[in-house]
């Protein structure tokens, strides 16, 4: 069950804005989004600096997505876009520095009144229901915060809740599922048996367009629970022992340790520490049932899609270590 397509974009398609495809996650979104033959329109400041997200940029240009330069925090210009381009769905995967932009982004959507669905910048866990330490606390008070705006504005939207990127947790690097697991030893959380979901980019990219445009998830949020990925800290070291063909020594961090790290106040690595410490100490996904009027669990919706699993990514990684095979085995 979908939206009412544009007539503009054609019988199979939406028109949607990207805001923040050149990041991590925007770069999974933008990619769903084209391969699902929606008109894909997507939003830079300017071509960036980055060797890397240049080239996405282009390949996305390449495979049929508009490039348009604006800023989100520029109503004006905002309102412009989406009037121009006939835009149907409008996406933000803005990084933490930028979550308060959205905030005119929003007045933008609510004064033009032809945007069929919102999403803003979420992509991790139910920020109404997690709990984090500072500095983490501070970005999810700026996503309640949005969330609040976007439900007072009556504007259409949908929250994803992803919860955790399928990688390696490690709890100071902003990007784990970038970074290879561990080949010298396992740092595990406390006991490691508080268990979490794990969800692979491509996995959040496709299900983000699918639930855009679905009337199913529309003023809901919608939380990733893929069973097959339901692991604890100590069921993905062992994963990862049998994937490199040997034992690693575990060392044990405490939750105390975690709580210092966040205390560091040092941007990102204390952010990613806070949040680590959440979800591995306070169980904050899985501490829940989804059961409400406003929410709906992805695998619920769409019981014929499949996730990759951990044991899957963790070949991905094993692939990318072939040229130092004899060295980890040595």
């Amino acid at each position: 069950m979908t939206l009412p397509r544009s007539t503009n974009g054609g019988a199979n398609s939406s028109r949607v804005l990207i805001v923040g495809a050149a990041g991590f996650i925007g770069q999974f979104i933008a990619e769903a989004s084209l391969k699902s033959g929606h008109w894909t329109f997507i939003l830079v400041r300017s071509i960036p600096s980055c060797p890397t997200k240049a080239k996405a940029l282009k390949g996305f240009k390449d495979d049929g997505a508009t490039i348009i330069h604006g800023a989100i925090n520029n109503q004006e210009l905002m309102e412009k876009i989406l009037k121009e381009h006939k835009i149907d769905i409008v996406i933000s995967a803005v990084g933490g520095a930028n979550i308060l932009d959205q905030l005119v982004l929003i007045r933008a959507i609510q004064a033009v009144g032809t945007i069929k669905r919102f999403l803003p910048s979420e992509f991790g866990h139910d920020v109404d229901r997690a709990d984090p330490v500072e500095p983490g606390l501070s970005m999810y008070n700026e996503k309640r915060k949005v969330r609040r705006v976007v439900e007072d504005a009556g504007i259409p939207y949908t929250y994803i809740c992803c919860n955790s990127i399928a990688s390696w947790p490690y709890y100071d690097n902003t990007h784990p599922s970038e970074v290879s697991p561990p080949l010298d030893h396992f740092q595990i959380y406390g006991d490691g048996n508080v268990k979490a979901y794990f969800v692979a980019g491509p996995d959040i990219g496709k299900f983000t367009i699918k639930a855009a445009a679905d009337i199913r998830t529309l003023k809901k949020s919608l939380h990733f629970r893929p069973s097959c990925n339901y692991l604890n800290i100590n069921e993905l070291a062992s994963l990862w022992e049998k994937k490199i063909g040997r034992n690693l020594p575990r060392i044990t961090l405490s939750e105390d340790h975690l709580l210092d790290a966040a205390k560091e106040k040092i941007i990102p690595q204390s952010v990613v520490a806070s949040f680590t410490h959440d979800i591995f100490f306070n169980g904050c996904q899985i501490n829940y049932a989804i059961d409400g009027a406003d929410e709906v669990e992805v695998t619920n919706l769409y019981p014929e899609e499949t996730f990759t699993t951990m044991d899957e990514w963790f070949n991905g990684f094993i692939i990318q270590m072939n040229p130092v095979k004899n060295r980890i085995h040595g």
